[in-house]
């Protein structure tokens, strides 16, 4: 397939407005799914089970089983719809959405239409320069998940060359939330950016209000991305595309931008943009066709019979509104001036997606120096050395425990690395790896002093520059110490103990 014609970002800008519309799909961790008692593979303590083993009759589509709302489901829906600004109904109704998917059993989906969970929101999101946008919210409704088709036999894992596919009905009736905003003007050149910030910030409610595990890679948190571009002073919207179910922040951002330079080359020639959906490729950043965008009226919606409405009590939405977390944008701005760090320090953070392990490494006990440290440097750099997700690897409270033990002279940066390896092992804990392993730091000055003063003698030379004052020449008797005693003593004490005896033994 020829690579699409792109059209400089700037000179986009300047020609046309670029209009964005985001949906996000949020799978909830319910134990069950949401119209079965099957188990629901968005919860961790499912993931990872063989194809076609987490389903139910309901979930095949079988005749004559009947659907059951999830009541955890719905909480977990009026608590993420409060906490994006939204009025909850007083009623709202159930939907079947017509159309063909392999794996979707039943052809058709159980969702919400004309009478969703959640309307009418607003969000504010916060760029990375501190910028902060208001994005209106239309709708948060209530749906079920589809299956996932494996295809097998092609050089990309897609249906095109593809010689069969396989169908995992695992994740179909996984409970959802489809969160919808509305046509979102006047974003221009922070529109890709604004595009993932807005994702991340959802993310972090999901998180905070602890309704999903929010995993991107896992699909948990997925968005599908609408662009459009309107000539400078046109009033009428142009035709949109929406790219689909892009599953990282980094790629929401790419997504974004090159569908603006996409479109407005295009557009700046005569042409005509297609309404349809895309897919992401993120090996090329780019997009292709996927299929013409139905619009409502092709899925045939009409109100699912089996269900009834889902009415809430006042008293169950005000509780829910009661113990709703401190908005993600306000909480940032408390971290940082908690932490006191520099606008840098804290986007390190946040754009590792670690905030959460940060704070709460902090509230276990660590400065929050050393929690940046240990989760955005050595954590991160052996979950990409292994390909998992960072916040696998260790616990926050690992990671306060290692901290101190560094604080303490127990160990030194070195061996604490070789701890964090062992905790991301499975070995147990980190001082139950110092005490294993026999990784503490040499604290006995009589056993520094003695390979000091063996170093010394076998190195005449570098004793008589030490003497002669040049102190940088006790760096070559620091570092035989160091391998004397396998890396387990305090270079600093050490140093300071070579200089010591240098002068002693004169």
């Amino acid at each position: 397939m020829a690579r699409a014609e792109l059209m400089d970002f700037d000179k986009a800008l300047e020609l046309f407005e670029p209009v964005i519309g985001l949906e996000v799909h949020v799978e909830l961790n319910t134990t069950t799914k949401m119209f079965s008692s099957a188990p629901n593979p968005a919860n961790s303590a499912f993931h990872g089970a063989e194809p076609n083993t987490l389903v139910s009759p309901v979930c095949l589509g079988l005749p004559g089983s009947l659907p059951v709302v999830n009541g955890d489901a719905v909480r977990k829906s009026i608590s993420l719809g409060l906490a994006l600004g939204c009025s909850i109904a007083e009623s709202s109704r159930f939907a079947r959405k017509n159309y063909f998917y392999p794996d979707l059993a039943k052809n058709y989906q159980i969702s919400q239409y004309d009478e969703p969970i959640a309307f009418d929101g607003e969000l504010e999101v916060e760029l990375e320069g501190g910028k902060t946008f208001m994005i209106p919210i239309e709708r948060a409704h209530m749906e079920e998940d589809a299956g996932k088709l494996t295809h097998v036999g092609g050089a990309t894992g897609r249906i095109q060359g593809a010689e069969y596919s396989l169908v995992d009905y695992n994740r179909a009736g996984v409970p959802l939330v489809e969160i919808v905003t509305r046509p979102i003007f006047g974003a221009e050149a922070d529109a890709p950016a604004l595009a993932k910030a807005y994702v991340a910030t959802i993310r972090d409610i999901a998180l905070a209000l602890g309704i999903s595990e929010a995993r991107m890679e896992r699909g948990n948190l997925r968005c599908d991305a609408n662009v459009s571009l309107r000539p400078r002073g046109q009033e009428k919207l142009g035709t949109r595309t929406e790219t689909k179910n892009v599953n990282s922040f980094r790629s929401i951002e790419r997504a974004v931008r090159y569908e603006i330079q996409r479109q407005a080359a295009i557009l700046a020639k005569g042409g005509t943009i297609t309404q349809e959906t895309r897919h992401w490729h993120e090996d090329t950043g780019t997009t292709s066709p996927g299929r013409p965008k139905s619009d409502a009226d092709d899925y045939r919606y009409f109100p699912e019979p089996d269900l009834v409405p889902v009415a809430p009590s006042a008293e169950l939405i005000e509780e829910l509104r009661s113990a709703l977390p401190e908005p993600p944008a306000a909480r940032r701005r408390r971290l940082k001036a908690e932490w006191g760090f520099t606008d840098l320090e804290f986007q390190d953070v946040a754009n590792s997606g670690l905030v959460n392990e940060v704070a709460e490494t902090v509230a276990a006990g660590a400065s929050p120096v050393s929690a940046r440290k240990w989760w955005t440097g050595e954590l991160t750099r052996l979950a990409n050395a292994s390909e998992r997700d960072v916040a696998e690897l260790a616990t926050p409270a690992q990671v306060a425990e290692l901290a101190a033990l560094v604080d303490a002279g127990t160990l030194t940066d070195r061996l604490a690395r070789q701890v964090l390896e062992g905790v991301v092992a499975g070995e147990g804990s980190p001082q139950e790896i110092v005490d294993a392993r026999g990784l503490a730091v040499v604290s006995d000055d009589g056993a520094l002093i003695a390979a000091i003063d063996q170093a010394l003698a076998s190195q005449p030379d570098v004793l008589a520059k030490i003497r002669d004052g040049k102190v940088q020449a006790a760096g070559a008797v620091i570092g035989a110490v160091m391998k004397a005693m396998q890396g387990k003593a305090d270079a600093a004490r050490v140093r300071e103990l070579v200089l010591e005896r240098a002068a002693a033994t004169e």
